[in-house]
């Protein structure tokens, strides 16, 4: 028996010695990790991202912006509306290794594959600009289609607030020992109406929009403050309960006749905004790729 655990323990400590393949981005410190609400469930990160990535994704966005939308419950389509009067944009996956190791991040944190994921969208909200109460799971059918609902978000803050442009949880339970340690003097009006977080450069909020057994929480609506003082800049991954590179319905093919060979030779990660594209503009070795 004595024999046996010394084995045991040599192995493991060989094995504690082998180089792993794993990059410092992706490193996730649970300590820095504080509940804001058990209904929904949501989390701070703090200090999530660095300055130097907020400042990238800001720099990518920044001449890109258009007007917000959101989806139409019935039809699914995108449309404006006073509701949301932010300006913003996406930035496809793994669109450069900074892009790319967020992602490999945000996948750590959460425990949900990255192919569940739309691509990040960058936001600036101007002093005034707001996002009135809403959910981030859907009440269509189209959208639902691809990647069922949405089961988790991750907003991370590219900037810090004078004033006002909290993410507030209007409907949320906030537990005793949160209430004793946050005055509401920290808040704008908007902010005091449930569990809040206050925009601070390189944190993210990780909230579920969805109970484990994947029905919508409807505790988990939330709003984004209008911004007082200053300027908000944010960027949001939305994560599905399934893959969110598969195409729904139509054909499942390659444009090109090396598409099987470049797939082969790895170039689907790569260079994927060619091979498979982006939620907006499809690429042109999905099927060698099997995204589809």
């Amino acid at each position: 028996m004595y024999r046996f655990c010394c084995i045991s323990l040599f192995l493991l400590l060989v094995i504690a010695s082998i180089p792993r393949k794993s990059s410092c981005n992706s490193i996730v410190n649970p300590s820095k990790v504080r509940s804001i609400s058990w209904k929904p469930r949501a989390f701070v990160y703090e200090g999530f991202l660095t300055d130097d990535e907020c400042n990238h994704l800001i720099s990518l966005a920044k001449s890109e912006l258009k007007r917000s939308q959101v989806a139409d419950n019935e039809s699914g389509k995108s449309k404006l509306s006073e509701v949301r009067t932010s300006s913003g944009m996406f930035i496809g996956k793994a669109k450069d290794p900074i892009v790319a190791g967020i992602e490999d991040k945000i996948a750590t944190w959460t425990f949900l594959p990255k192919e569940n994921g739309e691509d990040i969208q960058v936001l600036r909200y101007e002093p005034g600009q707001k996002y009135d109460p809403h959910y981030d799971y859907f009440a269509d059918k189209e959208n639902i289609a691809r990647g069922g609902h949405r089961i988790a978000t991750v907003l991370m803050y590219l900037s810090d607030v004078e004033k006002g442009g909290e993410t507030v949880f209007p409907s949320a339970e906030e537990s005793p020992r949160r209430r004793s340690v946050s005055t509401k003097e920290e808040f704008s009006e908007c902010g005091r109406q449930g569990p809040a977080v206050k925009p601070r450069k390189g944190d993210a909020l990780l909230f579920y929009s969805l109970y484990p057994d994947a029905t919508p929480d409807t505790a988990s609506l939330h709003a984004g403050c209008p911004v007082d003082e200053g300027e908000k800049w944010s960027a949001t991954k939305w994560i599905h309960v399934d893959s969110f590179d598969k195409v729904v319905g139509g054909n499942c093919s390659d444009s090109n006749e090396n598409c099987e060979r470049w797939a082969s030779l790895g170039e689907c990660n790569k260079n994927p905004e060619y091979m498979i594209g982006s939620s907006d503009l499809p690429g042109y070795c999905r099927k060698s790729c099997k995204v589809c």
